[in-house]
């Protein structure tokens, strides 16, 4: 610990907070040129702010307080020097707690670069938030100690709190135009030199892919769709092209079907057997080959699912961030679906459901921004499109909240006419319609349905990345499940 040297910070300027064996982390020295930096040139206050300081960052109280002083001083406009800086304190009746005259000049004194303050800041910032740290966990230890009713509503209180101290940001600053076009720039050289219109993260729905050139990060993606349109599965094709083709790191968020559920779809779709045979367990000799295979292809995929219900973005915030500390990235968030999330504490108080939905749908915004990674959002539609003659979706069908179509960067909506029309045309056709897209065009996209295996795919072709093979001689050799599935 560092000693007051001289003793000129006075006996109410040394450290206040009762000692046990072990000192938290914390740097006087740091901490007194910062403010001593500040009296010397009152623009560095500003330089400080920035970085985020607050006055609880401080270990010792009499600094807190000094920059609290500070502060509220150049919100008004005031010059920041010694004489102001006594006045003030002495207003708040704070003058001798701090250790008056010989505290506040000591600190000019024994500032030594203005220049370096900056630097100086982030180290006061940084100790602060490893203090923040063992405060938190000396309280979930304590916790823990004083008994728990629900261990699982335990764990995750108490991973939303470690990770509310990383939502602390240690920058945040605006940019040049020449550091974003620097930016720019080199992202434009590389989709060059890749030499594919798919900058971003590719769906494999070719035709989507052109359109919108992949899913880009702090994307919000909303796709609609009626009951039994298919929108769950247009999504989950795209997540297991995104992961199996595109060695993507994919977090769903299954609000209304149970993980089982979900991987049961999976396994149709790449094994290319029929779901209800699948669930049923009637498989036929050749089947069983194809099944062991897109159970090894998907068992390899980095697709995570969290089946929780009644999530919060607050929720999803904390699993996913600990899946990126996990995996050491994360390229796509799937949340099926909004109006089966929750909203603040605030938000389910006032009563309103239209408004709740709107703090999810701004909020998931906020968070596809905050991680750097497009997420997609299904939402259900209004039943007045059923009294339509023309039942295909629009952006006044969003349902609950006029607030989705503000907040999301591309709006698509999934339509089968053959559900409506037994005679159509278009039967295995599915169109998915871009109503919105904030960086680019519109339009309609078709894609082949193949109910039977819960699967969207090309028309041009099948998905990307062939079917599993029917293995040899196609039926027969008695092939048993446990003799070729194996995880």
């Amino acid at each position: 610990m560092m000693d007051d040297r001289d003793g000129r910070y006075g006996d109410r300027g040394r450290e206040e907070r009762p000692r046990g064996p072990r000192v938290p982390p914390h740097h006087l020295e740091a901490e007194r040129s910062v403010l001593g930096a500040i009296l010397l040139n009152n623009e560095a206050i500003h330089r400080v702010v920035e970085i985020g300081i607050e006055p609880r960052d401080f270990y010792l109280e009499a600094h807190g307080r000094i920059f609290e002083t500070l502060h509220s001083l150049s919100g008004r406009g005031q010059p920041l020097d010694l004489i102001t800086l006594s006045s003030a304190l002495r207003d708040r009746g704070w003058y001798e707690d701090i250790g008056g005259q010989t505290t506040l000049t000591a600190l000019v004194e024994d500032t030594f670069s203005i220049g370096n303050v900056v630097y100086y800041a982030k180290i006061v910032r940084e100790k602060a938030l490893l203090r923040r740290m063992i405060e938190i966990a000396g309280d979930i230890t304590r916790d823990a100690f004083d008994g728990v009713d629900d261990v699982e509503v335990f764990l995750d209180e108490a991973e939303k709190r470690v990770f509310s101290v990383s939502d602390i940001q240690l920058t945040k600053s605006f940019s040049s135009m020449k550091d974003i076009l620097v930016k720019n720039i080199s992202d434009i050289e590389e989709a060059a030199s890749r030499g594919t219109a798919v900058t971003g993260l590719p769906t494999g729905f070719n035709d989507f892919d052109k359109m919108t050139a992949g899913l880009h990060p702090g994307q919000l993606i909303i796709v609609g769709g009626r009951p039994a349109m298919g929108k769950t599965s247009l999504v989950v094709s795209a997540a297991q092209n995104a992961a199996l083709l595109h060695k993507g790191v994919v977090m769903i968020f299954s609000l209304e079907m149970s993980k089982e559920e979900l991987v049961m779809r999976m396994l149709s779709s790449q094994a290319r057997i029929d779901s209800k045979r699948l669930r049923l367990g009637r498989l036929v000799d050749r089947d069983w080959p194809r099944l062991a295979q897109a159970a090894d292809q998907l068992s390899k995929a980095k697709i995570f699912i969290d089946d929780s219900g009644a999530l919060t973005v607050m929720d999803m915030r904390a699993r996913c961030r600990r899946l990126m500390a996990q995996e050491k990235k994360l390229d796509l968030i799937v949340v099926d679906y909004l109006q089966l999330m929750q909203g603040s504490k605030s938000g389910r108080n006032d009563g309103s459901r239209e408004k709740e939905i709107s703090e999810i749908s701004r909020n998931l915004k906020s968070l596809a921004k905050e991680l750097k990674v497009p997420i997609i959002g299904l939402s259900q539609l209004s039943r007045a499109l059923e009294s339509r003659p023309d039942k295909r979706p629009m952006l006044s069908d969003l349902r609950e909240s006029g607030a989705i179509e503000q907040d999301a960067d591309l709006v698509g909506f999934v339509y089968r006419d053959e559900y409506y029309n037994k005679d159509s045309e278009d039967r295995g056709i599915a169109e998915f319609i871009v109503a919105k897209h904030r960086a680019g065009e519109t339009g309609t996209v078709r894609l082949a349905f193949m109910g039977e295996y819960t699967l969207f795919a090309n028309l041009a072709g099948d998905m990307p990345g062939s079917p599993v093979p029917n293995g040899p001689g196609g039926g027969g050799g008695g092939i048993r499940p446990r003799d070729d599935i194996q995880l």
